[in-house]
């Protein structure tokens, strides 16, 4: 079927049902950022590839909300769609609640699939809606009934990381979440985020592409543990740990009615953003629920010593594999056919070849030209660009590996470039050194120092459409809370929290001009303790990705002498750090790339 005929189909089911406007989200079950197969509903009916995104549905029109980084591509993918798009964030432009207000009659039905909306988005939508006398129908999955075909839930086998990577085990990782729990007076935790649940329990799985979680629930009493999953997916050496906490084993959905029984006297800590609106609905009317963030997302975020120390390693492999390709691409760039996928192909291989890696951390970025403007551009046989010995290539990947998550960008001069593109390449760079550069006292947060990213930018007359940075997990999800750089804090995302040692971030300003060219570049930023004073304990950034900066690229009379004295810094500890681990052709490369300026 075509986008039209799916849309129709939808529609016809949305009558049958006496449904007025139906929303298709990103999410899966679990408010996950990147989805499995089987959940694509919304890029099953709109065509739209991108990772966020909302459809909405109604018996006229259809629409499709996303955001900045996705405005290029989405117009593209949703031409001859009959989809229309909607900016978020522009000027003029409404948002999914507006619109819904506005087209829904009053007292007609608004429907969703209640596993895939956050229980905060779906009470939001109650009481928008409440003066219209809208009923909320959310049992159905109405993408189900017409997609055939449908990929089956991910069948993929768990396994156990080992303490020497994780540094902690799952039992103390336990207790430390059940002292929270009676700080809060709390007595149940309702636990459904995967990366939160990977990471409490030590286990890791492959259920979602580039991103190793495994599809489950968590209950967590004062005494007792449930775990809702596929048990096929465990294996032995997984059971054993679990038993030493007495883990009870349920079926993966059973979750549903569990939570229908829990006890009246009980009182349930769960986070409205991250638990489905299903889940919540199902949890008896006269319990008592603490609506709050979910305690392991900051013990999570706060990497210990010994994940500090794998995640430096994990690094320098992923530092040797770039700078190799960054070598590869600039001696063989239009001497043989190189395109935007056989380049991240190469980079694959050449991570592949690094002890402990795993898989990709997300789906590689490798844009040339134009394409680079589009943030989250991802090459197809259909517009597979040859790279030439000019222009600029941004190249955004990162790798999985037993010891660490990595997330790294280049934009590398692939032969001549224009004044214009040297002197936005330069004023990026300037924005990341700045932050990198950062010294603060213990109780700032992202937004407080996104600023000194974005004012080379920012003084252009440019901005880009995005947060400067986010936090990254530990053999977990490439992007993560609560911690991240962003100059208007957003209350859709949670990543403008008080900045704590052990937390890592990316470090990634950018400047994109359609048409013509996209550049970023990206560091990761582990924070750190500085002096401690009577004016309070002061920060600072370790930076931790090691891979050279293009020099070609670099329109030096636009820095300062702090500036260049940073750069100059970064790569001797490039050098030092990587040759070690190159031939000797490489070596002589690399000298020459992390040369003083």
């Amino acid at each position: 079927m075509s986008i039209k005929e799916r849309i129709t189909q939808l529609r016809k089911q949305m009558k049958e049902k006496n449904i007025d406007a139906y929303i298709i989200p990103s999410s899966d079950s679990h408010q996950s950022e990147y989805v499995g197969d089987y959940f694509k509903s919304r890029e099953f009916i709109s065509g739209f590839t991108g990772s966020a995104g909302t459809v909405i549905v109604t018996k006229n029109e259809a629409g499709l909300w996303t955001d900045g980084r996705y405005f290029i591509q989405a117009q593209k993918e949703l031409e001859a769609s009959g989809i229309k798009l909607f900016k978020m964030g522009e000027e003029g432009v409404m948002t999914t609640d507006e619109y819904i207000y506005k087209v829904i009659p009053t007292g007609g039905t608004l429907g969703f699939d209640g596993r895939l909306i956050s229980a905060k988005e779906g009470a939001n939508l109650e009481n928008e809606l409440k003066d219209k006398d809208v009923n909320i129908s959310y049992e159905y999955d109405l993408i189900n009934d017409i997609w055939e075909n449908r990929p089956s839930l991910p069948q993929s086998k768990g396994f156990l990381l080992n303490i020497k990577y994780t540094g902690e085990t799952f039992s103390s990782k336990l207790c430390r979440l059940r002292e929270k729990m009676k700080e809060k007076k709390v007595t149940t935790h309702v636990l459904t985020s995967l990366d939160d649940i990977a990471w409490l329990f030590n286990i890791r799985g492959r259920d979602i592409l580039y991103n190793p979680v495994i599809l489950s629930y968590s209950l967590i009493t004062l005494d007792e543990v449930f775990l809702f999953i596929d048990e096929r997916k465990l294996n032995d050496e997984i059971l054993k740990e679990l038993h030493k906490e007495n883990v009870q084993i349920k079926s993966y959905d059973s979750i549903y009615e569990v939570v229908k029984n829990i006890s009246e006297n009980e009182i349930v800590l769960l986070d409205k953003n991250k638990v489905n609106y299903a889940i919540v609905n199902n949890i008896p009317s006269k319990i008592e629920v603490l609506d709050e963030v979910n305690p392991t997302i900051f013990s999570k975020a706060q990497k210990n010593e010994i994940e500090i120390k794998n995640i430096r390693n994990s690094h320098i492999k992923d530092g040797v594999a770039l700078t190799k390709f960054m070598y590869w691409l600039k001696k063989n760039v239009g001497k043989i056919h190189i395109s935007e996928m056989s380049a991240t192909k190469k980079l694959e291989d050449l991570r592949r070849e690094q002890e402990g890696f795993i898989e990709p951390s997300f789906s590689t970025i490798a844009a040339y030209k134009e394409h680079a403007a589009m943030m989250h551009y991802s090459a197809t046989k259909e517009y597979d660009y040859e790279l030439e010995a000019e222009h600029l290539f941004l190249i955004d990947s990162g790798g999985q590996y037993f010891d660490g998550t990595t997330d790294i960008t280049r934009t590398i001069a692939l032969g001549p470039i224009t004044d214009e593109e040297k002197l936005h390449f330069t004023a990026v760079l300037r924005g990341m050194i700045n932050l990198s550069m950062a010294k603060f006292l213990h109780g700032a947060r992202g937004h407080n120092l996104d600023i000194l990213a974005r004012r080379p930018i920012w003084n252009l007359g440019i901005d880009y459409k995005c947060g400067t940075g986010h936090g990254i997990g530990y053999l977990l999800n490439v992007h993560e809370g609560p911690n991240g750089f962003r100059w208007k804090v957003r209350t859709d995302i949670f990543d403008s929290a008080v900045l704590e040692e052990g937390m890592v971030t990316t470090n990634e300003p950018g400047i994109y001009i359609e048409g013509s060219h996209g550049i970023r570049i990206e560091n990761e930023l582990v924070v750190k303790k500085a002096e401690k004073n009577e004016y309070g304990q002061f920060m600072e950034f370790e930076v931790i990705t090691f891979a050279p900066i293009d020099l070609d690229a670099i329109d030096v009379t636009q820095m300062n002498r702090e500036e260049k004295d940073y750069l100059n810094s970064y790569h001797k500890l490039v050098y030092d750090k990587i040759s070690v681990h190159l031939n000797d052709d490489e070596k002589q490369w690399l000298k020459e790339y992390t040369r003083e300026v």
